[in-house]
């Protein structure tokens, strides 16, 4: 038997994090299965051409349904999606990855990478959301 140095509700104290998780999974299992529909070329067109009638193929809920429609990536992972999922919506639009990350910092690409570059977000405020720290 395997014993843990901590309890996974910690991972929960961590600003701005989503650990994602078996609950997760299930939570989004069909945005993903539409996530993954997206590497298919006449399946990029479908959504492009009716996002609303591509998405009732899936059954998301229709917070999800709306997240994409909003391209809201925060609001997609607090609703279960994994990045490397998600990242297939960016892509289909033709976002970069520095674009779609940016997006979800409040940045502008250029702002985002200005940050990176510069040493990314300071470690202050960033450790536990209890502690305030």
């Amino acid at each position: 038997m395997r014993t843990r140095l901590y309890s996974l509700d910690e991972l929960d104290d961590i600003p701005g994090t989503k650990v994602f998780n078996a609950m997760r999974s299930r939570q989004a299992y069909h945005l993903h299965k539409f996530c993954m529909s997206l590497m298919d070329p006449a399946n990029r067109e479908a959504f492009r051409r009716d996002e609303h009638a591509y998405l009732d193929r899936f059954r998301m809920s229709p917070e999800q349904k709306q997240a994409v429609i909003s391209r809201d990536f925060n609001q997609l992972i607090e609703l279960g999606g994994n990045i490397y999922f998600l990242v297939k919506l960016s892509n289909t639009d033709g976002w970069s990855t520095q674009k779609a990350v940016g997006s979800m910092t409040g940045m502008t690409p250029d702002e985002y990478a200005a940050m990176m570059r510069a040493g990314g977000r300071p470690i202050e405020g960033n450790r536990s959301i209890k502690d305030g720290n």
